[in-house]
């Protein structure tokens, strides 16, 4: 089972049954237009800060609400959990551990939550903490035996391909696949870094397959499925739990930064881009329909997308396949939505079908709205070399390898977290930089 867990949480976006559609040839990518974060849908340029908060930015939420992610519902008006479950001494001491159900009804045993909670155990003050929704459901993330296993979704061993997301089993709590996922989320390092953890299974909000929004939290908020989207819901979730961090004492408001990987970097991003609580935002490798520009022609394509992940965007989404030209919005206007708050794009190397340049320039793109509010953006125009990261108010690196999640990816979110906000640690120093930030 682990085998099968595994592989639903680290399939590249690009399946090799279709990867022959993809473009990576440069020279064969054909004229597109990156739009332009600050320019009206009339016409009309941005030229100041007020005219992006009170015009641009509501106008650029309103077009990705209706032609991509799909229309928000309105959060709860009280959140309602279980009590916590808390072991003051977990790992070894060095940690708070805490459990909590999050119900997203008023009906116990409807849709729910169930959001784990590190936090450093020798924190004088509230703990600065980063979030983020996890593959394979929370006993995964480590192998601490304290963490309560749930039921889980994993692709049916007799699928045909990677694309056949119809053949799914919902499984019980299983302890072999405890800790599978922990080198993604490097809980001890975190820790030992002065910053907590928070994480849930993200098939709690709805499971990631076709037809797996009837098990979700969709049908129970709107009327109408395809209106939202699996992405969106998965967005709205994030916000209910930062809606329980933000309540909790022991962790720093002001310092909440959220993380996603791939499909939920994508997610991320559209969480980040309505709910500006979320201080500090990491897209890891969230490539086309995330951060990347989808209409650079360059790795996976509108087709794949709705072909294979028909659930992921909205109804409207739907008509831009095999048109990404079409697109009234792109990643770098999903970028500029973050703005003026630190904003980390990570990229791999041999991660083509995300298109590691187009996530880059989609970064250069939003930088112009950084300059616009007093910000210095990403500083830089030219790409960096190889696992050499930029930081400034946007970070970016390439990383070598693969798409995935790494302690490299890791100690860069650190160090960028750290230049924000200052080192949270509780009597570790910070690991060394080999570049100094902003050094390209």
């Amino acid at each position: 089972m682990a085998r099968f867990l595994c592989s639903l949480a680290l399939t590249c976006l690009v399946c090799s049954a279709q990867i022959n559609r993809y473009n990576y040839d440069e020279r064969k990518i054909p004229p597109y237009t990156v739009v332009d974060p600050l320019v009206l849908a009339n016409g009309e340029k941005v030229i100041d800060a007020k005219a992006w908060t009170e015009r641009r930015r509501p106008e650029l939420l309103a077009i990705f609400a209706d032609q991509v992610y799909g229309k928000t519902p309105a959060a709860p008006a009280a959140l309602r959990t279980s009590e916590a479950i808390t072991d003051r001494k977990a790992l070894n001491g060095k940690a708070i551990r805490k459990q909590v159900t999050i119900y997203f009804t008023a009906d116990d045993a409807g849709p729910q939550m169930h959001l784990l909670v590190y936090l450093p155990a020798g924190a004088k003050s509230p703990s600065p903490v980063f979030v983020g929704l996890n593959f394979n459901g929370n006993h995964t993330v480590n192998a601490d035996p304290g963490i309560l296993p749930g039921e889980v979704w994993i692709k049916d061993p007799s699928a045909v391909n990677n694309t056949d997301n119809k053949k799914m089993l919902h499984l019980p709590p299983d302890d072999r696949t405890r800790g599978i996922n922990a080198a993604n989320w490097q809980v001890e390092k975190l820790l030992a870094r002065g910053y907590g953890l928070a994480t849930a299974y993200y098939s709690d909000i709805e499971p990631d397959f076709v037809g797996g929004v009837q098990y979700g939290v969709r049908p129970a908020l709107t009327s109408d499925v395809e209106d939202w989207s699996a992405l969106g819901a998965w967005a709205w979730g994030l916000s209910r739990a930062l809606d329980y961090l933000v309540a909790d004492k022991a962790i720093d408001p002001r310092h909440i930064a959220l993380i996603g990987h791939s499909r939920l970097g994508k997610a991320a991003l559209w969480a980040a881009a309505q709910d500006r609580r979320f201080s500090l935002v990491i897209s890891n490798e969230s490539g086309k329909g995330g951060a990347s520009l989808l209409k650079r022609g360059f790795g996976e394509t509108t087709d794949h997308l709705n072909g294979a992940f028909p659930h992921w965007f909205c109804r409207n989404y739907k008509q831009y396949t095999g048109h990404p030209e079409n697109l009234p919005v792109d990643g770098n206007e999903l970028l500029s939505l973050i703005a003026p708050r630190p904003l980390y794009v990570a990229s791999a190397a041999d991660d083509l079908g995300s298109d590691p340049k187009g996530e880059f320039l989609s970064a250069v793109s939003a930088s112009r709205v950084y300059h616009l509010l007093g910000k210095k953006g990403l500083g830089v125009s030219q790409m960096p070399p190889v696992d050499q990261p930029v930081m400034h108010d946007v970070g970016f690196h390439v990383r070598t390898g693969k798409h995935d999640v790494t302690e490299f990816d890791w100690d860069q979110y650190l160090n960028f977290a750290d230049l924000h906000w200052g080192p949270a640690t509780t009597g570790v120093a910070p690991a060394p930089q080999q570049n100094k930030p902003g050094a390209h």
